[in-house]
């Protein structure tokens, strides 16, 4: 047993001492994507998360969806999912979890974090002071545990903040902006004035259930009971089971720190008051057998503090799509900002306007310009609170933190500080590292002299020529205007020709679209159309548009919208192949054309949307010619995504047994070996309460072997679901030859290969 006496002095806390690499606090996705990218980098990381559970407000304490720029594929932004391991985690959850259960999410990360035996993980230990070396310098952090008592000095040459609201940065004296620009500070024609508000407010979520048989409910002495005279309560959908409300918002007129307890507590108020009105109005008959199955106790929290890193974002750049020699990371969600009065106010719950494409984030958004040593991740990131808008979504923060995880790595290596980065050779490096380990940077391939496979020649078996796609697929109604995105390449387009369905005379005109940028996905120059009188009956129309077109990219070819037709679909689904709607997801968009006032700095265009699986088929099509877009150089292009090309090798799909082999002239020695596979980075993979209607998307290879040049199976993979697969081997293999057997994986789908690495 333990006795003590009487002590006159005051006790001290037990006190931990410990020194790592990196010191990053916080643990939503941006810290933890952050602390797991250094710590395979041969970082040693102490993650200090405040709360049981990692992933913030995508954890199941807050139970939102992670999304970035693929927006609920509600906007423009093809192949847009974030890469790296904000991928990595998505496609895992996935994987396991399709229903979209928060709790299963949770044990995911937890797990992704425990396999690192680089991190030191601290949950339930909060941050609560610093001491500095010097003015400009974090030397150790103090952090509590209250579940084991236990007081922890971190020490660290390199700090993440990841916190949220910058309880790092902050006590360390670090330059931050709480609330909005003024429009003319960045030139944001998009900035809100004092009526709409300055400050993003808190949300609270809530399940339901139906029990079956009659429940009863008293609401508490602190319900609002008035929620029913509101303008925004007429939209509750009984078939969301209360937990899609993102709009019960509040506290945006508060300070969204220090008040944050009170903002909860006003939700919890509001929350009862749904329920109370749902279940003891009389107006909602069905909801009689439903009872609350959990209400949160944590809002999640939008915004706060952001602090100036050597570099803000702001509108124009995110619009504009200005390009940064020091990008690392890319988003694409809607500038999307909220009225400060939240629930109590009468305006719309958002004011989302989206850009034509995605943008580049620079690297200089992501440390302090004020404290050497220290990191910014997640949304505190230097930017306006207009371009905040849109870096504020999860997926996006988890892949900046990626880059600031890189970017400690070279630090170590090079002993330098945060901001010495962003010279050009180590900022070539750091893009290098980032591509390498599956991070998606606009407009940047990966250019590496130490890889080998770019130094091999390819042989492969029979290629997926691009010729049609058979009419094995269901009728889709022109309800919507329609296009095939096809990879054209430049000169004279071939005839296509289509099977159609009419239900009585009429016309449909076909046009050949592009974007004015190129690498965007915006349909928006038509370069030839074609109008076709159409009688009853099932024919073949053969469009010939006679168009030359100067660069190989891709094209829609655009059907215009009459609900009297139907277009022959194919079961086939091909890598980088993709039909598109012009309608809108009313999830981030009110119409099929945006249209901003002219006065906010926003474009007008109009949305082109894939339906999700099981819908989403491509048009069965003849070509008159065919289409070489998958050819095996793509393979060691340095993209790993569709962008302007396939970027993909894909087998032609008779072929029994698809292979890849790479040949070098001498022995090559080497140690690790990466492949990059089809995970449909189009689709959007939301982490909790939108379920999806597979587990592996039907693109990827799920069987793969690799072999070297004597035949030695060095791999053998059966259950692939994920992005990526890299074999480190035990010992360094010397070999002039490498052999890349894969399996279709499935008979309408061929098996596609983005690239194949080799150090």
């Amino acid at each position: 047993m333990i006795k003590e006496g009487f002590n006159t002095e005051k006790r001290g806390l037990k006190t931990a001492n410990i020194t790592s690499d990196l010191v990053i606090v916080g643990g939503g996705m941006a810290g933890t994507c952050c602390a797991i990218t250094a710590a395979r980098q041969g970082l040693t990381v102490t993650l200090v998360q405040d709360r049981p559970v990692l992933g913030g407000n995508g954890s199941s304490e807050i139970r939102l969806w992670m999304l970035g720029a693929t927006s609920h594929m509600g906007n423009n932004n093809r192949w847009a999912r974030e890469g790296g391991v904000m991928d990595e985690i998505l496609v895992e959850n996935l994987y396991r979890n399709p229903e979209g259960n928060p709790l299963i999410l949770d044990t995911i990360l937890i797990e992704k974090i425990s396999l690192e035996p680089n991190i030191k993980l601290l949950l339930n230990t909060a941050m609560y002071d610093l001491v500095k070396r010097g003015a400009d310098e974090i030397d150790y952090v103090l952090a509590f545990c209250s579940q084991n008592s236990t007081q922890y000095h971190l020490k660290s040459p390199l700090f993440v903040d990841a916190s949220g609201d910058g309880i790092m940065a902050f006590l360390a004296g670090a330059a931050f902006r709480m609330g909005a620009e003024s429009a003319d500070e960045f030139d944001e024609p998009f900035a809100p004035d004092h009526k709409y508000g300055e400050l993003l407010g808190h949300s609270l979520y809530f399940y339901s259930k139906d029990t079956g048989k009659p429940v009863r409910f008293v609401a508490p002495s602190y319900t609002n009971k008035e929620l029913a005279k509101l303008p925004r309560f007429k939209s509750f959908n009984l078939k969301d089971h209360g937990c899609r409300l993102w709009w019960v918002e509040y506290g945006g007129r508060n300070d969204t720190i220090h008040e944050s307890e009170n903002i909860k507590w006003e939700l919890w108020r509001v929350i009862y008051g749904i329920w109370d009105y749902l279940k003891n109005s009389g107006e909602f008959p069905d909801m009689d057998t439903h009872t609350l199955e959990w209400v949160g106790t944590i809002p999640g929290k939008r915004e706060s503090r952001r602090f100036e890193g050597a570099f803000m974002l702001s509108q124009k750049d995110l619009v504009q799509q200005r390009q940064f020699d020091d990008a690392v990371s890319f988003g694409g969600w809607a500038l999307d900002l909220h009225p400060a009065d939240g629930v109590y106010g009468d305006q719309p719950g958002c004011t989302q306007w989206h850009t034509k494409g995605v943008y580049q984030i620079p690297y200089r958004i992501m440390y302090s310009k004020n404290v050497k040593n220290l990191f910014l991740a997640g949304r505190i990131v230097s930017s306006s609170h207009v371009a905040f808008g849109s870096t504020r979504v999860m997926a996006t923060c988890g892949h900046n933190a990626q880059a600031v995880a890189m970017a400690a790595v070279l630090c170590k290596e090079n002993e330098i500080t945060p901001a010495e980065i962003t010279g050009s050779s180590t900022m070539q490096l750091l893009q290098r590292r980032l591509i390498r380990s599956g991070q998606y940077i606009p407009g940047i391939e990966l250019s590496d002299p130490d890889e080998l496979a770019q130094q091999a020649t390819i042989y492969t078996s029979d290629t997926f020529t691009l010729t049609g796609l058979p009419a094995d697929g269901p009728w889709k109604s022109l309800e919507f205007a329609m296009a095939q995105m096809l990879p054209l390449q430049k000169g004279k387009i071939p005839s296509i020709r289509f099977q159609v369905k009419v239900a009585e005379p009429t016309q449909i005109t076909v046009r050949l679209l592009k974007s004015l940028k190129k690498g965007n996905f915006t349909p928006e120059v038509i370069l030839a159309e074609e109008t076709f009188d159409l009688a009853l009956g099932e024919r073949f129309i053969s469009v010939d548009l006679q168009c030359i077109i100067e660069n190989s990219e891709y094209y829609f070819v655009a059907f215009s919208a009459n609900d009297k037709v139907q277009i022959k679909c194919s079961e086939t689904r091909l890598t980088g192949i993709l039909t598109v709607f012009q309608k809108f997801n009313k999830a981030v968009a009110t119409s099929s054309r945006q249209e901003p006032p002219e006065n906010i700095g926003m474009e007008a265009f109009d949305f082109w949307l894939p339906e999700r699986r099981p819908a989403g088929h491509n048009l069965n099509f003849e070509l008159e010619s065919p289409v070489n877009c998958f050819s095996s150089e793509q393979l060691v292009n340095g993209f790993f995504r569709p962008t302007t090309r396939t970027n993909a090798w894909v087998a032609a799909i008779n072929e029994s047994q698809p292979f890849v082999e790479l040949k070098w002239d001498k022995i090559q020695v080497i140690r690790e070996i990466k492949l990059f596979f089809d995970t449909d980075f189009d689709h959007a993979m939301e982490s909790t309460l939108m379920g999806h209607p597979e587990s592996v998307m039907p693109f990827c290879v799920r069987k793969f072997s690799i072999f070297d040049g004597n035949g030695t199976l060095l791999s053998e993979v059966r259950e692939n679901h994920q992005s990526s697969y890299t074999l480190k081997l035990d010992q360094p293999l010397k070999t002039n030859s490498l052999t890349f057997r894969l399996e279709h994986p499935s008979a309408t789908t061929p098996a596609a290969l983005f690239g194949i690495l080799c150090y």
